[in-house]
């Protein structure tokens, strides 16, 4: 089994894949809540259940505090990073900061190569969500990466790399928000609308119009957070979509 103290970019090949996996189902345990926000994990009743070491378990851990999803405390072990609004709001505010910032400069310096992003992540999200409006459950996770595709494709002729790695980050942070809106519809809403006017706005290269239909794209999931009901904020429960 590895050390705990050795770095994952140490660690012989093997070893790697045994921790990535781990990772993964951990991450996708906590995404989908079947590992609760706030919960502690117990590395001696999850190696079990992960199939692997303690050692590897704790590695796996460890990339996930770094991911920002695990929260590692002195003499207490793991828990998993609790949800909240306040959390929530502040990783809105700053993401609608960044992302329509990046999303003027790539309407401003974005050539045919970045248009061409846009359409081609634009047509695989249509597809995406077609799918999820027949079978959401099925979907989600189909959805969710070409979701992920598109809103990178939109800002990828921005300027600053640093821009682009923050929002990566925020994304990343928001998933947990946003699958409990995407399964549960607290709200009427209908992405594929808020995507269009994003996408014809960009293309058209009306800046203004385009950073007005991001912003509230993303400022409408916080909104339809607001509106679930505490139990399923504590439970961080996404799998079952409410009619």
């Amino acid at each position: 089994m590895p050390d705990s103290s050795v770095s994952n970019a140490t660690l012989p090949a093997s070893s790697k894949t045994l921790v990535a996996s781990a990772y993964h189902h951990l991450r996708r345990d906590i995404i989908e809540g079947r590992l609760a926000p706030g919960s502690k994990l117990r590395v001696e009743h999850l190696k079990d259940s992960y199939g692997v070491g303690a050692g590897t378990l704790r590695e796996a851990l460890a990339l996930l505090v770094s991911d920002a999803l695990v929260v590692a405390q002195d003499q207490r072990g793991f828990h998993v990073k609790p949800i909240s609004m306040a959390d929530f709001r502040d990783i809105t505010q700053t993401r609608v900061l960044l992302e329509c910032e990046a999303l003027r400069q790539s309407i401003e310096y974005g050539d045919e190569l970045w248009e061409s992003r846009v359409v081609a992540a634009f047509h695989l999200l249509d597809r995406a969500e077609a799918k999820m409006a027949e079978n959401r459950a099925f979907s989600f996770d189909e959805w969710e990466a070409r979701n992920k595709e598109f809103h990178q494709a939109l800002i990828s002729g921005s300027q600053s790399n640093w821009v682009g790695h923050f929002l990566g980050i925020l994304y990343q942070q928001a998933e947990r928000y946003r699958r409990l809106t995407v399964t549960h519809q607290p709200i009427p809403r209908d992405l594929h609308a808020e995507h269009q006017a994003i996408f014809d706005a960009a293309l058209a290269r009306d800046t203004q119009r385009a950073c007005e239909a991001l912003a509230l794209h993303i400022q409408t999931t916080y909104r339809a957070l607001e509106q679930l009901p505490d139990q399923v904020l504590l439970n961080g429960q996404a799998g079952a979509a409410q009619a």
